[in-house]
C-alpha cells in the first residue's frame, strides 16, 4: 500500500496560504502593495472585526481588464515578472503572484475592477479558492478587493488568532509601515468606521512622518541625508534625549519596502553609542535607496527580511548618517520622560546624579533634642559634608555609639520605610537601623551631657573627639559572630564594610533591587497603588496598547491604573508606591515591550519579568546621596544571606582580603 499521496490542489493552496497569509495584517500588507503596484496614488483601507470579518481596499490605479481579472486569483499569475531575469532586479513590492490566491483559498472574496480609459469595469466573486461568479459592472477606475470571513475553511488557523483588538492593530501596523514607505501616495485607514490616519501623499517624507507618527514624534526627530557609494541613506532619527524602551520606533525602507534587518539596527545603535542612555533604543525612520540588482528581496516569504549584495556600504550608510545627524548644532537636548541618570558602568565620579541630594538641616530624628546639646549640634553641623570645604574631599563615616552587646536591639523585617525618597517598605526608618549598630541608649534613657552620644543629622558626621575615633558601627551578632564595621559609601555607589581582615563592598542598586523583586514575585498581593495628583499621558503604538488592555489584571497588580483615552493613549493615574511618578512612562514602555517577548510564556513567566522590570526602575539608584540607614538596612540584609545576586544574575557583594589587598600596594609578594 502507497504511503506517499499527491495532496489535492485544495490542500496545497490551503498549505501555501499559510506561508503568506498567517493573520489579517498579511492579508492586509499583500493587497496594499498590489495597490502601490498598481500605480496608485490615493488608497483607502476599511476594517472591522479586526480584519477577520471584514478589509476592503480601494485604489485609483490602474486597474485590470476582464481577462487578466479572471486569471489574478490563480497561483503565480502576476504582471510584475515574466522571466527569471527579472529575478535579478525586482523593483516592485510584489512579485511571486502567490497573494490574491493565497486570501482568496482561506476567504470569500470580492473584486471589482475598471481599467483606465474603459468604458465598464468587471465584478468577480470567489469562494475558497474557486470564482462562482463574474460579471461586467459599472464602477471607478480603479480596483476595490473586500475579503470577508477570513480563515472561514481553515479552523486550526483561526483559532489562534487574537482579539479583535489586537488583531486590528496589527494591521493598523502593517498599514502605517506601508504608507509610511510611500509619502507619494496617499493612504487612509478607517477600521469599525473611525480614522484610524491619514497621510496626505505629497512626496514628502517629513509632512509623512508628521501625520503618521505624530506631532511629539516628529518634533524630536533630526534629518539624516548621505550618499555613498551608490548607496542613500535620507530620513530622520531621534535626538539623544527622545530615545524609547524599546526598537518599535524604528522603520527601515528599503527601494520604499519596509525591512527588517539586525545589521542596519546595529549600526544605528552604534551611532548613538555613548549618547543615549543606557537601556535606552533611539528611533528613525530611513529610506535606503540603491539599485535593484544589489538587494535580493526573494529571501522571505513576507519579503519583510532583504539581503544586501554588498553589506558594507549600507551599514556604513546608517552608521556615518546617524552620526552626522547626531552632531547637528540644532539637535533638541531636552530629555523625554528619562528622570533617572543611566547605572555608571565604571569607577568614575557621578557628577549630577539625578536624584537631588537631601538638605544639609534634615528634620531631626525624634531623640534629637534628648540627645545633643547645642554645642555638639554646632559643631556636628560645621563638619557636614555641605559646609566642607573642596579642599577636603574625603568624607569620614558617621559611627553610630556602639550598645552594649548584652541588648541588642533587634529589627522587625516588616518595618516600613520612611525615607527622603518615595515610601519604600524595603528600607528602614532611622531606628530601624539600631539592629546593624544601635545608636547609644534607648531613647527613654538620655545620654550624660558629659559624653554626648553621636546621633548628628543624616548624613552628617559626628563630633571627632577621640572617644567618637575608636567607635566601630558593630553589626547585630544575630547575623554575624564576627563584628561588622561600617566605613561609609564610595561614589553614591557602593557600600563599604570591613570585617575582620576583609573589604566588602555591597552594591546598593543590585541589593534594594532584588529586596524589591522578591518582595513582588512572592507576594501574592498586588502592589500598592499610589495615586498620581496629574494624570500622566502615555502613547504607544496599536499593538502597545491592545496588549495593555489584554493585560490589564497584569497591570493592575503592578499597582498602575490606566484609562483608556482613545485607541492608542492612555492617562496614568496611580503608579506602584515604590516608583518615582516621573519615571512611569519610561517603565511603561519597557513593560509593553516586555509583554511583547513573552506572547508565548506563561502568566507567571510574564509576572516574574513585568516584576524584574518594576524592581530595577523603583530600587535606588546608583549616583543617588543615599541616607545612612537606609544603607545600613540594605547591609544587614545583604550580610543576613537575604540578598545574593540581582534579578539579572549581576553579584550584590564583592570581598577584598588583607592578603589581596597588601598584593596590590606590593606590601606583600
Amino acid at each position: 500500500m502507497p504511503v506517499i499521496h499527491v495532496l489535492s490542489p485544495h490542500v496545497a493552496d490551503l498549505i501555501a496560504a499559510g506561508e503568506v497569509v498567517e493573520r489579517p495584517a498579511s492579508a492586509v500588507k499583500e493587497l496594499l502593495e498590489n495597490a502601490v503596484d498598481a500605480g496608485a496614488r490615493t488608497v483607502v483601507l476599511e476594517l472591522r472585526a479586526g480584519g477577520r470579518d471584514y478589509i476592503r481596499v480601494t485604489d485609483d490605479g490602474v486597474g485590470m481588464a476582464p481577462e487578466d481579472a479572471g486569471i489574478c486569483f490563480l497561483r503565480h499569475a502576476t504582471s510584475k515578472l515574466s522571466d527569471e531575469r527579472g529575478l535579478e532586479a525586482i523593483g516592485t513590492l510584489g512579485f511571486r503572484g502567490e497573494a490574491l490566491a493565497a486570501i482568496s483559498a482561506v476567504s470569500r472574496i470580492t473584486l471589482t475592477t475598471r481599467r483606465r480609459g474603459a468604458a465598464m469595469g468587471v465584478r468577480v466573486e470567489a469562494e475558497a479558492g474557486e470564482i462562482v461568479s463574474m460579471e461586467e459592472t459599472g464602477c471607478p477606475e480603479g480596483t476595490t478587493i473586500t475579503v470577508r470571513d477570513l480563515f472561514y475553511n481553515t479552523p486550526a488557523r483561526q483559532k489562534f488568532l487574537g482579539t479583535d483588538r489586537s488583531e486590528g492593530a496589527a494591521c493598523v501596523q502593517s498599514a502605517l509601515r506601508t504608507a509610511l514607505g510611500r509619502p507619494d501616495v496617499s493612504f487612509r485607514c478607517l477600521r469599525d468606521g473611525q480614522e484610524e490616519f491619514f497621510s496626505p501623499g505629497d512626496g514628502t517624507a517629513k509632512s509623512a512622518v508628521y501625520a503618521l507618527l505624530g506631532r511629539d514624534a516628529a518634533a524630536g526627530l533630526l534629518p539624516v541625508e548621505t550618499e555613498s557609494d551608490g548607496v542613500a541613506v535620507r530620513g530622520f532619527v531621534s535626538a539623544p534625549g527622545c530615545c524609547r524602551g524599546n526598537r518599535g520606533a524604528q522603520y527601515f525602507f528599503c527601494n520604499g519596502r519596509p525591512i527588517r534587518s539586525r545589521a542596519l539596527q546595529a549600526a544605528l545603535e552604534q551611532a548613538y553609542k555613548n549618547t543615549a542612555m543606557v537601556g535606552k533604543f533611539p528611533g528613525c525612520v530611513l529610506y535606503i535607496t540603491l539599485p535593484n540588482g544589489l538587494v535580493d528581496v526573494n529571501v522571505h516569504p513576507t519579503k519583510a527580511e532583504v539581503k544586501f549584495a554588498k553589506e558594507k556600504p549600507v551599514f556604513d550608510g546608517v552608521y556615518y548618517g546617524t552620526l552626522a545627524a547626531l552632531g547637528q548644532k540644532s539637535a533638541p537636548q531636552t530629555m523625554s520622560n528619562a528622570p533617572f541618570a543611566p547605572e555608571p558602568k565604571s569607577a568614575a565620579p557621578v557628577s549630577s546624579p539625578a536624584r537631588p541630594a537631601p538638605a544639609a538641616a534634615s528634620v531631626p530624628r525624634k531623640d534629637f533634642f534628648r540627645t545633643m546639646d547645642a554645642g555638639a549640634f554646632r559643631q556636628a553641623y560645621a563638619a557636614s559634608p555641605s559646609r566642607r570645604t573642596a579642599a577636603s574631599p574625603v568624607r569620614d563615616s558617621a559611627p553610630y555609639r556602639a550598645a552594649s552587646p548584652a541588648a541588642p536591639k533587634a529589627v522587625s523585617p516588616e518595618r516600613v520605610a520612611a525615607p527622603a525618597r518615595a515610601c519604600t517598605p524595603d528600607m528602614p526608618s532611622g531606628n530601624a537601623a539600631r539592629s546593624f549598630a544601635a545608636a547609644g541608649a534607648p531613647d527613654e534613657t538620655p545620654v550624660s551631657p558629659a559624653v554626648p552620644a553621636a546621633p548628628v543629622k543624616k548624613d552628617a558626621p559626628a563630633p571627632e573627639t577621640a572617644e567618637a575615633a575608636t567607635e566601630q558601627t558593630v553589626l547585630d551578632e544575630a547575623f554575624r559572630a564576627e563584628p561588622v564595621r561600617y566605613i561609609g559609601e564610595a561614589l553614591n555607589v557602593y557600600i563599604l564594610l570591613e570585617q575582620g581582615d576583609r573589604l566588602l563592598l555591597i552594591d546598593k542598586h543590585a541589593a534594594h533591587e532584588r529586596l524589591l523583586f522578591d518582595k513582588m514575585r512572592l507576594n501574592e498581593k498586588p502592589l500598592m497603588p499610589q495615586e498620581l495628583l496629574e494624570p500622566q499621558p502615555f502613547n504607544t503604538d496599536p499593538d502597545g496598547a491592545a496588549l495593555l488592555e489584554e493585560n490589564a489584571a497584569l497591570m493592575a497588580r503592578l499597582g498602575f491604573a490606566l484609562d483608556a483615552f482613545g485607541d492608542t493613549a492612555f492617562l496614568i493615574r496611580a503608579v506602584p508606591a515604590q516608583l518615582d511618578a516621573a519615571s512611569a512612562v519610561p517603565l511603561l514602555e519597557e513593560l509593553v515591550e516586555k509583554l511583547r517577548e513573552g506572547r508565548s510564556l506563561s502568566v507567571s513567566d510574564v509576572w516574574e519579568r513585568l516584576a524584574a522590570t518594576v524592581a530595577c526602575k523603583a530600587a535606588i539608584k546608583g549616583g543617588w546621596v543615599t541616607e545612612r540607614e537606609e544603607l545600613l538596612s540594605l547591609a544587614e540584609k545583604v550580610l543576613a544571606g537575604e540578598v545574593t545576586h540581582c534579578p539579572h544574575g549581576r553579584p550584590v557583594m564583592t570581598v577584598f582580603t588583607r592578603a589581596e589587598l597588601d598584593k596590590r600596594f606590593g606590601r606583600i609578594v
